[in-house]
């Protein structure tokens, strides 16, 4: 595969300060926003941002890894070892001089937060929401390109074991080849939990694969993604196995089509993200499964697998160049089965493009 352009994190400290607002410093604990402000990976550290200059804590387990991925990402950032509380002390001394301190209100713990008061009782501890993850929200060429090649991998990986619905499988078995497929291709890891739902249990959106083994007929739900270089991929096709969908199966397949290529196409810049929602529900509503349509239509993707914006009758967001958001309407008849259509599109400059794309054609495709 082609070399993909480096990750580099200049740049987004400041812009993060400039986002600072009643707070002279913000205290970053969830760690995928430690890495797309740092490029630090780790499993444990926390970041202090202030008007002045930034420090990273992290224990000794990553002394190497946070010096190499710190400067690779040519983050402008200090670099302090430790045990915990050593790292405490460190952060509560780089925080001395900043009266009011952020916290990130959406994700801290309760007792994370009684633990920050203790050590900070001399500064004003000020909740904050969405500060870092707002700007998350356009993604730059480095990091479309990683969601692309993790698209590619998942994509070659479904072409690869898709025969395997043929041959008496299960769903769990189903989606560990997929998933082993996935690391096979270079994924570091899956995106989520594989979902694979055949016959009735297509009806339920979140199944959880088991024993159940997918029959001649069945519906099959494959929703599915890889991880590369920390970002991910979100797409999901749905099959009618060594058959051609009859009844209202067959027209559940037609009209969430329909509804995904209508969703996506309206996928552009300036358009809020209700409106995307309100495309797909709008023929779903017309052929009579409003109610069937039981979840929003996307979500942003990135660094985590569910990310803002949301894409659904509360969305807000006014969409951009460099945004990421899947388009994935379904209809579920409880008994019978489901059907559900997902892709992970980029907004261009003049609309957009899908990173997923394994054929949504599956006519034929198993028979």
């Amino acid at each position: 595969m082609n070399t993909l352009p480096p990750l580099s994190v200049a740049g987004r400290l400041d812009a993060l300060r400039a986002r600072f607002d009643g707070i002279d410093a913000l205290l970053v604990t969830t760690l995928p926003n430690v890495r797309y402000l740092t490029g630090f990976a780790g499993s444990a550290g926390v970041l202090v941002v202030t008007t002045e200059g930034a420090l990273l804590t992290t224990d000794g387990r990553y002394r190497t890894q946070s010096a190499e991925q710190v400067r690779q990402a040519q983050a402008e950032v200090e670099i302090e070892i430790g045990p915990m509380a050593e790292q405490r002390r460190l952060a509560q001394a780089f925080l001395s001089a900043a009266p009011r301190v952020g916290l990130e209100a959406d994700n801290i713990s309760w007792s994370g937060q009684r633990t920050w008061a203790a050590l900070l009782d001399a500064q004003e501890l000020v909740p904050t929401s969405n500060a870092v993850e707002a700007l998350r929200e356009i993604k730059d060429g480095a990091e479309i390109a990683r969601m692309e090649r993790a698209a590619a991998i998942a994509d070659a990986a479904l072409y690869e074991v898709l025969p395997l619905l043929s041959a008496d499988v299960t769903e769990e078995q189903f989606a560990l080849e997929l998933d082993t497929a996935m690391r096979r291709g270079g994924a570091e890891g899956v995106a989520f939990e594989t979902i694979v739902a055949a016959g009735e249990n297509s009806a339920m959106p979140h199944h959880r694969p088991g024993s159940r083994p997918v029959r001649r007929g069945d519906p099959v739900v494959v929703d599915f993604g890889a991880t590369y270089e920390g970002y991910r991929s979100d797409m999901t096709r749905t099959f009618c196995v060594d058959a051609e969908p009859e009844g209202d199966m067959a027209r559940v397949f037609a009209v969430v089509g329909a509804s995904q290529a209508a969703g996506a196409a309206a996928v552009r810049p300036g358009i809020v993200t209700k409106e995307v929602d309100d495309v797909c529900r709008a023929i779903i509503a017309e052929a009579g499964w409003a109610e069937r349509f039981e979840h929003g239509t996307g979500h942003g993707v990135g660094l985590d697998i569910h990310e803002a914006p949301t894409v659904s009758q509360l969305g807000t967001a006014i969409l951009a160049p460099g945004f990421v958001v899947t388009v994935e309407p379904g209809v579920y008849l409880p008994g019978q089965g489901g059907v559900r259509v997902e892709d992970t599109v980029v907004v261009t400059e003049g609309g957009s493009r899908a990173l997923t794309r394994f054929t949504k054609d599956i006519h034929g495709i198993l028979n």
